[in-house]
């Protein structure tokens, strides 16, 4: 029986279930300690990541969710879940086990008809928990798909060819997350007990193809939103040239080159005022002494380049040291950092042209809106990238401390 001490505690519907019966049977069942922890743990973090009406920031969610736990269940059951994750054939072959028939008319016989419904329930009531989570989850990188997306339409081809010789980067991320919602809708979120969860009407409606352009539209307010924020962070000037050129593009006669104009500006202060020459020069040295295309040699003088100035910018000043695996050779700059700042560069080479060849069409302010929205989509993931690792950094030296 479950230790009373920890009644009401434990939010898994199928750890609470499963502490109450024998031992032997558990086993009999293909439920270790481990499994049942694990269960226990990942249900309480998605409740309470899904607390959307806390006050709490959700680290702090976290936080006290772990406090209901044992030191060593927390281990034990992150363990657990990393194992599943990390090992997929493993973990579907395991589901796959419980669904079968043979093992659903074993359950039955050894359970009984009460508990073997008892045991159910709780499994289509923890499902949907995770649905919910998962479902969130997935559409919280639609920003990021979006950003991604708009920013690499700012690249021409061959600047496209010059980061990758696959087809990654022309991958439709936004198409792909629509069609996987829309999948985990239909197969998952339709038919469990969602009405159990904290689901909003939002999160039961799914997503199709057919509303991409709607969907993508609300999404990139989103993202202008959140670039704007974080640009601020760096200097409120900065979001002032945003929305100077925007305003620009709106509302002047000569909005085209004004709006190209304030672009251009931003571009070159948020790189200017991360770091000078000097640190720039300084850092190429240390991390990227190899990399080609980062300076070049005018009148015996070794200068940088633009692409080694927005390098720098993405990866905040950091490292660029990482472990080879099978699809990186760990030389040169990570994909998505090489992506990121050729697009600021190729960005401001094309803002270039409107700012000297500005015939005040229609046309060109949808360009020029286009590579604005390509723009906030760089900085939104440079700046967040950045930000990130700052964090770990942080987190890393508060616990050494």
């Amino acid at each position: 029986m479950q230790d009373p001490a920890v009644v009401g505690t434990r939010r898994s519907r199928i750890a609470e279930f499963l502490r109450q019966l024998d031992p032997d049977v558990r086993t009999a069942l293909h439920f270790d300690d481990a499994a049942i922890i694990g269960a226990d743990l990942l249900i309480s973090m998605c409740r309470a990541l899904m607390d959307t009406g806390s006050d709490q920031p959700w680290q702090d969610r976290m936080e006290s969710t772990f406090e209901e736990f044992d030191l060593s269940d927390v281990e034990t059951g992150l363990d657990h879940i990393l194992e599943q994750i990390q090992d997929k054939d493993m973990a579907i072959s395991w589901l796959n086990s419980f669904k079968g028939v043979n093992y659903l008319a074993f359950a039955l016989r050894l359970l009984g008809a009460g508990d073997f419904r008892r045991l159910a329930d709780a499994v289509k009531e923890d499902g949907a928990i995770v649905a919910l989570a998962v479902r969130r989850g997935l559409r919280g990188l639609m920003p990021f798909a979006v950003a991604w997306s708009d920013a690499v339409a700012n690249m021409s081809e061959n600047q496209r060819k010059a980061v990758s010789k696959t087809d990654i980067i022309g991958l439709e991320v936004v198409q792909m997350v629509i069609k996987a919602d829309e999948a985990f809708g239909k197969k998952f979120i339709s038919t469990l007990p969602m009405q159990l969860t904290a689901a909003t009407a939002d999160d039961l409606v799914g997503w199709r193809p057919d509303d991409m352009t709607e969907i993508v539209s609300t999404i990139r307010h989103r993202v202008a939103d959140s670039s704007a924020k974080r640009l601020e962070r760096e200097n409120s000037q900065l979001v002032r040239k945003i929305r100077g050129a925007k305003d620009a593009l709106t509302h002047s006669e000569d909005g085209i080159s004004q709006a190209a104009n304030s672009l251009i500006e931003l571009i070159d202060r948020i790189m200017r005022e991360a770091f000078s020459k000097e640190e720039v020069m300084a850092w190429v040295e240390a991390n990227l002494p190899d990399e080609p295309g980062l300076t070049r040699e005018e009148d015996g003088k070794i200068l940088l380049n633009k692409r080694a100035e927005a390098l720098c910018f993405v990866y905040r000043g950091g490292p660029t040291a990482r472990e080879a695996n099978e699809h990186d050779n760990g030389q040169g700059p990570t994909l998505v950092h090489d992506v990121l700042a050729r697009v600021i560069v190729a960005t401001r080479t094309s803002l270039q042209k409107f700012k000297h060849e500005d015939a005040g069409t229609q046309e060109e302010k949808d360009q020029l809106f286009s590579l604005l929205a390509g723009l906030e989509g760089a900085l939104l993931l440079g700046l967040s990238i950045s930000q990130i690792g700052i964090k770990r950094d942080q987190l890393l030296d508060d616990l050494e401390a």
